[in-house]
């Protein structure tokens, strides 16, 4: 494989409630606890969440502050420097939105066409802006 060889492993959100994001993330994305446990040099709760090769890392740290409005809109999200979001594909963006409404998820856009591709975007429970994309249409 060599030093060139990279694959995505995961990707850490902070939270205000660890346990009602894991609760989240699994009812609404059927993502699966690893472990979770207080990590008090952090001041904070981690977790770890799978869904097929890809985790979430969680933290509820003791001292966290929300979003920011601005944050909270994926075309407002991107005039702030830093990480946006994390995306997804998925063969079936409509049939997903679809499911993801009746659970009450909050659905923030699409899905829409993007240069031949369907888009989405949720917020998780805490306002975290997640994307979905259909390819090959």
């Amino acid at each position: 494989m060599g030093e060139s060889y990279l694959k995505p492993l995961h990707c850490g959100i902070s939270v205000a409630d660890i346990e009602a994001s894991i609760k989240w993330y699994g009812e609404m994305l059927n993502f699966e606890l690893e472990w979770c446990k207080e990590v008090p040099e952090l001041n904070a709760v981690l977790a770890f969440l799978k869904h097929g090769d890809f985790e979430i890392e969680l933290f509820q740290h003791h001292e966290s502050m929300p979003l920011p409005k601005e944050r909270l809109m994926p075309d407002e999200d991107i005039k702030t420097q830093g990480t946006k979001h994390v995306c997804f594909e998925t063969q079936d963006i409509k049939g997903l939105f679809d499911r993801l409404r009746e659970k009450g998820c909050d659905i923030v856009m699409g899905p829409n066409p993007m240069e031949g591709t369907l888009m989405g975007f949720i917020r998780d429970n805490n306002g975290t802006l997640i994307e979905f994309i259909q390819k090959n249409l």
